[in-house]
């Protein structure tokens, strides 16, 4: 029941992930066209103070009551409640600082940039319970048929401003009505309602597992932005946007084929927290088919990145498709970072997660010293060593807490890993070496590059392959019964 549970999670995830993600990478393809790099280099300086705001409103409430196996309304009050009141704070927070964020950058629109993108957060406090009381159940059907609508709309809205030359504030009104919209929709459906009912200790309950979680989840994000600062702060607005949008297009990847489906497993698997031989045979499924997906995307996309861009976009874009390439690469080793550390939410060890941040974190800092010398693509090639050694530390407690070896760990990814690199590389070589004309060689080379990948994973057997062949006949056989 479980498995077939998650199954339908990941396949629904997956669709709300990929209407949601793949409208608004084509609304992002499409506002390219109207506006500057520039405008999304203001988007990307403004990005890091929203961002820790949203995290501060949130503060590991959804992750809690998600692993809270015995959840009362009690319990969704208190984080309904509390995650108002922070949501309001972070704004109020965000207000004040912004002429000072401005002043930093020396760009004085920021001010009411800041304060118009902000309004997202407090509105965005009245639906975290309402999705978190969706993926505990696992519904992720109901949370699709919130976000596809308020996405398009949104999406509309964005591109008809950046028509008629609204510039940056194109993009603000695409953040502001999609939180608005997103929120009513999942408000109308009557999915949950608060009540008065309040339980001081069970706030303070999940107040004690979520903060180590905000703060790990603060120092990701302040130094995930780090580099935005850095690059916005040192070189230019329209630099800053070209990393920006290279980074919203890795994301997408990343967002719909590693994310759906931890999105998906946290809750289920946290239902299996205390059987350990269990809990690891279902990370290391559920490791092998997302780097078996993960794998072939990320390296196709750095293969085929300048074809795309020439196809797709305005050649202003064109210095993006590098920086695009080498944070696909950096983005390999994304599923284990993630999987390592949802062991530690699962087993309850926020506190372990925290301590992992601090040294990752360390980690980061360090490499973004003598990697700031070089250049943009020298803070890519460190983001890409800050990875690799930022798996030792996330690794470590795996082994402990449920026996899963970097060894074992290596086991499952490594077949996937060699052939995608391989197929990735000839693909690379043949665009380089190829007289077509750009449209085919987008065409030709990705189909080439999938046919051979599904191929070879065939002919070698890779386990991941009859993992994800298996998940996808119990969901077929689900929908025809």
């Amino acid at each position: 029941m479980l498995r077939q549970k998650t199954a339908t999670g990941v396949l629904w995830n997956f669709l709300q992930q990929l209407s949601q993600r793949g409208i608004g990478i084509l609304v992002t393809l499409i506002l390219a066209h109207f506006l500057v790099p520039a405008d999304f280099g203001l988007m990307a300086m403004l990005s890091v103070f929203i961002t820790v705001a949203g995290s501060l409103m949130e503060s590991g409430f959804k992750q809690a009551l998600i692993r809270k196996k015995d959840a009362l309304q009690k319990d969704f009050n208190a984080a309904f409640y509390a995650n108002i009141f922070l949501g309001l704070l972070s704004y109020g927070l965000l207000f004040i600082i912004a002429p000072a964020v401005a002043a930093f950058y020396n760009e004085p629109r920021l001010t009411d940039l800041i304060r118009a993108v902000g309004v997202s957060i407090p509105i965005t406090s009245f639906q975290v319970v309402q999705i978190a009381n969706l993926s505990r159940s696992l519904n992720f059907k109901t949370q699709l048929k919130a976000t596809v609508p308020a996405t398009i709309a949104s999406g509309f809205i964005a591109i008809s401003l950046a028509y008629f030359g609204f510039g940056v504030w194109a993009l603000v009104a695409q953040t502001l009505m999609v939180s608005a919209l997103t929120t009513l929709i999942l408000w109308a459906m009557r999915l949950w309602q608060p009540t008065l009912e309040f339980s001081q200790q069970s706030l303070s309950s999940m107040l004690g597992f979520g903060y180590k979680l905000f703060l790990s989840d603060l120092l990701n994000i302040v130094f995930k932005n780090l580099y935005i600062v850095v690059i916005a702060k040192l070189f230019s607005a329209p630099v800053a946007g070209f990393y920006f949008f290279a980074e919203k297009i890795k994301d997408l990847i990343i967002n719909q084929l590693v994310l759906s489906i931890m999105t998906v497993t946290y809750p289920a698997l946290a239902t299996i927290q205390d059987k350990d031989a269990r809990l690891k045979t279902a990370l290391r499924n559920v490791i092998q088919v997302t780097t078996f997906l993960l794998f072939p995307a990320m390296l196709f996309l750095a293969a085929l990145a300048e074809p795309l861009f020439h196809v797709v976009l305005p050649d202003t874009w064109l210095p993006a498709a590098v920086y695009l390439q080498l944070m696909c690469i950096a983005a390999l080793l994304y599923p284990l970072h993630s999987i390592n550390l949802n062991i530690l939410k699962i087993k309850g060890r926020s506190d372990l997660f925290l301590y992992i941040s601090i040294i990752k974190k360390l980690i980061t800092f360090l490499i973004l010293l003598i990697s700031l010398p070089h250049g943009v693509i020298g803070i890519l090639i460190g983001q890409i060593a800050a990875s690799i050694l930022s798996y030792i530390p996330n690794s470590y407690y795996s082994v402990k807490l449920i026996n899963y070896s970097v060894r074992e760990q290596l086991a499952d990814i490594l077949p996937g890993l060699f052939l995608s690199v391989f197929i990735a590389g000839v693909i690379y070589g043949a665009i380089e070496l190829s007289v077509f004309a750009t449209l085919l060689q987008l065409l030709v080379f990705s189909g080439i590059a999938l046919t051979s990948y599904l191929l070879g994973a065939h002919l070698f057997r890779l386990n991941a392959l009859q993992l994800a062949m298996a998940l996808y006949r119990e969901r077929l056989g689900r929908i025809n019964t």
